[in-house]
């Protein structure tokens, strides 16, 4: 049985995780941007509700990756803020102008959520060189790397998400993510060997996580 994280992008699909199976939520805004910083208001009414894990997203806006001294200080505030409602780790990944990880920017935030644990998000799918981004993720402090392999979805990543597995030698988790389903979990799981998976559990096109797609995701 696979630890399964489910990405909510509003508090119904948070609910229907957590009385599902699901492991650890990622809490989000902003479906149509792939995700950002959710509401502070969501995030209390879910806390006083939820018991397993809630990662939350700090993530401004849409787009790419790249922040501005504004944005960096607004991340900060939005994770401190969100650290005091109760989070148990969160979620985020900045990149330079050429796309390589920054690891000074990145290692601040670290820092402000310590003692919680962060995940260097999808942001690592468009880092500049495999290896070389990994161990800068590493050097940042992250505990865990939400990961496609650098390819569009993870049955095209597959070969470089068990080469990550591999590199990482348990230096840092590889929690599998992008477009993962329960139609193909067994199949990346035994070719990877990771231990971590992540899915909307969206299978019908809307907003909301689909409780069988759960179940399945946990079970198989």
């Amino acid at each position: 049985m696979s630890k399964i994280e489910i990405a909510c992008f509003n508090p119904e699909s948070a609910i229907i995780a957590f009385e599902n199976g699901a492991d650890r939520i990622e809490l989000c805004d902003g479906l149509s941007e792939g995700g950002t910083t959710p509401d502070f208001e969501t995030m209390k009414e879910l806390r006083a509700k939820i018991t397993i894990p809630i990662f939350v997203m700090i993530r401004p806006r849409g787009g790419d990756f790249t922040y501005s001294e504004a944005e960096l200080e607004q991340m900060k505030k939005e994770l401190v803020q969100l650290k005091s409602l109760g989070a148990d780790g969160f979620v985020f990944g900045i990149l330079d102008q050429n796309d390589e990880v920054i690891i000074e920017q990145n290692k601040v935030l670290v820092e402000l959520a310590d003692p919680l644990p962060c995940t260097f998000h999808r942001a690592f799918d468009r880092a500049t060189n495999l290896e070389d981004s990994l161990e800068k993720v590493i050097d940042c402090g992250f505990k865990t790397i939400l990961t496609s392999g650098q390819k569009p979805n993870v049955s095209e990543g597959k070969e470089n998400l068990k080469k990550l597995v591999e590199l990482s030698n348990s230096r840092i988790e590889i929690l599998v993510g992008g477009g993962l389903r329960s139609t193909n979990i067994e199949e990346i799981r035994e070719f990877t060997n990771a231990g971590y998976f992540h899915s909307s559990a969206i299978t019908d096109g809307g907003a909301f996580a689909i409780a069988d797609e759960v179940v399945a995701l946990k079970n198989i």
